[in-house]
């Protein structure tokens, strides 16, 4: 994808079809040898000083999360379902509470998630992504749910913030099965630089 990629794929709502096709084009371009020789060079190439190769590399983990359950497609959990999760589940606050390592944090968030139907979950996370980091939900149709089911702001926006902080959570993936389901999925192996995704928008 490195060969390939120009600035119109920086964009935050590129769709993993989108990359796929991508994929596709540079397999295409760069032939079996072209690919282990460009391979080579980008292994040694460092994500800091050129920022489109760590692009790349995490449009890489997307496609291999993709496509992590049969007749489905899978993605990474985004802060804002993340989020929700926690503050549905037993997690108090208190001052230790924020102090729970990365996997005490996943469980949480999981037993928060299994407390309301996946698609209610993913409803719930575009409401708090637009409430608290400003992220359109053009749909609308967390709001409600968000005002009824997560009615201390506080404690919401505390979820949020330590979601977004710099704890590695294993999250688990959201998946969408091929007759339109959801479910929550297993937590995938970390990405690039050890680290597990949580975007503001859900990367299908």
């Amino acid at each position: 994808m490195f060969e390939v990629y120009s600035d119109e794929y920086a964009v935050p709502g590129i769709s993993t079809d989108a990359l796929y096709a991508l994929l596709g084009t540079a397999m295409t371009e760069l032939g079996p040898a072209g690919l282990v020789e460009t391979t080579d060079a980008f292994s040694g190439l460092d994500s800091v000083e050129f920022p489109e190769v760590g692009a790349c590399r995490w449009y890489a983990y997307r496609l291999a999360v993709s496509f992590s359950y049969e007749g489905a497609r899978s993605r990474c959990m985004t802060a804002g379902e993340a989020a929700a999760g926690l503050a549905l589940s037993g997690y108090a606050r208190n001052p230790g509470a924020g102090r729970l390592d990365a996997r005490s944090l996943a469980r949480q968030v999981r037993e928060g998630a299994a407390r309301v139907p996946a698609a209610v979950l993913v409803r719930l996370g575009r409401a708090v992504s637009e409430d608290l980091a400003r992220i359109p939900d053009p749909q609308g149709s967390g709001a409600w749910l968000h005002r009824r089911l997560l009615p201390d702001r506080q404690h919401t926006r505390h979820c949020f913030d330590l979601i977004r902080s710099n704890v590695p959570v294993p999250l688990p993936l959201v998946v969408r099965t091929d007759d339109g389901t959801y479910q929550i999925g297993a937590a995938p192996p970390p990405g690039p630089g050890n680290r597990w995704a949580r975007p503001l928008r859900a990367q299908w």
